[in-house]
């Protein structure tokens, strides 16, 4: 089996777009969460707050010829890929267009635009709307098409498309693509574009937060006072690379993939499974060849939401025992198909610093949720050597990375 290393990193994301920004903003305690004006047109739609992407840098060479058929998804996951690349030393390297790089990269649909451009024809019964990107920019796997158009990939491509664990779900088979020697280089992630009709997905089952007078103090994984969660979105990419083919080129090497777990639940679409949760932080475990208590930190997928935070942490607690934890989502909200990937670079990011980020607004711990060692109020400082970051999504899919310091 080959080793697969992370080489290259980036993001995009409603609180920057460089580690050095973001993690200015976590020692501040800034939220990403806005109220947005722009939806209360939309009067039966309970929740107001987003995460919004505000601003971020598009290189002046994506021109229109470049875009045209890229909706925002596409185009966040192409500019994303394009700073990794350029950060792993492999940005315009031969072996891009070689065969031996892939792409596997997910987001749980296309632009949003495109999808109201289909739904003008059946509504509307004309086709005015559509021109001949609308279905390019609207297929789920828009992101990873566009990105192998762009560089020129010749390898594999793995779309993800399976809600919020698209991201985790691309780095796991990227890896798995490198490990079983299929690939050399690998670019890895998931981005989501933020629309109402996203926020509308949990508005309908009461999971979204209510607070629109009071963003800043939502959403709250883990507290017992939480009231639902918050859609956001953004973008984030990882350069998986095989060992030995990263050290022969002298590149810099920020973390070891070393365990991936994927299993499904098969009991009900929105509803999650502890112990399936755990199982898949077992196989993740067994992947790597670890033992539990070898984890110094995990990353939870800490959606806000009732059921979920109960469930995952309990998880949590029966397979690894009181681990420190903290969730991302209370800073950025759920980006959906980017959060795994957001979630896996920051948490690399978390490791190298050893400087791990507290959950924000998290004030009163549920009794409800597992035993764990909750990081609240201030960053930690953490000698951490390997750490593991999960994600769960719809449909019962459940997620697990592990990752090791080199």
């Amino acid at each position: 089996m080959k080793r697969v290393v992370v080489t290259g990193m980036a993001g995009i994301t409603s609180l920057g777009e460089t580690a050095d920004q973001i993690f200015s903003n976590f020692e501040q305690g800034k939220s990403g969460i806005r109220y947005m004006p722009e939806w209360e047109v939309y009067t039966d739609l309970r929740s107001k707050l987003g995460g919004p992407v505000e601003s971020y840098t598009i290189p002046k060479h994506f021109n229109r010829k470049v875009t045209r058929g890229m909706g925002r998804v596409a185009l966040m996951s192409t500019v994303c890929a394009e700073k990794a690349l350029e950060d792993a030393g492999l940005l315009n390297d031969p072996i891009l267009s070689s065969g031996q790089t892939g792409v596997a990269f997910g987001s749980s649909a296309g632009s949003v635009d495109a999808i109201g451009e289909f739904g003008s024809m059946l509504l509307d019964n004309n086709m005015n709307r559509m021109n001949a990107t609308t279905y390019i920019r609207m297929m789920s796997h828009t992101s990873a098409v566009n990105m192998t158009v762009y560089f020129g990939l010749k390898g594999l491509t793995l779309p993800t498309s399976s809600a919020c664990t698209s991201g985790s779900m691309a780095i796991g088979q990227a890896y798995e693509a490198i490990k079983y020697g299929k690939q050399s280089v690998m670019l890895a992630g998931g981005a989501e574009e933020l629309s109402a009709a996203g926020s509308a997905v949990f508005d309908v089952l009461l999971a979204t937060s209510g607070q629109n007078e009071h963003p800043e103090k939502t959403p709250r994984p883990f507290d017992a006072k939480r009231d639902g969660l918050v859609v956001g979105e953004g973008a984030g990419c990882l350069i998986l690379e095989e060992y030995e083919h990263a050290k022969a080129r002298g590149a810099k090497i920020y973390a070891e993939v070393i365990g991936y777990g994927s299993n499904t639940d098969g009991q009900h679409v929105t509803r999650p499974d502890a112990e399936m949760m755990g199982r898949c932080m077992q196989w993740a475990l067994s992947d790597a060849q670890l033992q539990a208590n070898q984890i110094d930190y995990v990353n939870a997928h800490g959606t806000s939401t009732d059921q979920g935070d109960i469930a995952e942490t309990q998880a949590t607690a029966k397979i690894l025992g009181k681990k420190p934890i903290s969730s991302l989502k209370s800073f950025f909200g759920h980006t959906l198909g980017a959060c795994g990937a957001i979630e896996a670079w920051l948490s690399i990011e978390m490791m190298q610093r050893s400087q791990f980020v507290p959950t924000l607004n998290l004030e009163e711990i549920d009794p409800a949720c597992g035993d764990l060692d909750y990081i609240v109020n201030d960053s930690r400082k953490i000698n951490a050597d390997i750490i593991m970051s999960n994600n769960f999504a719809f449909g019962g899919i459940n997620t697990s990375l592990i990752f090791k310091q080199v």
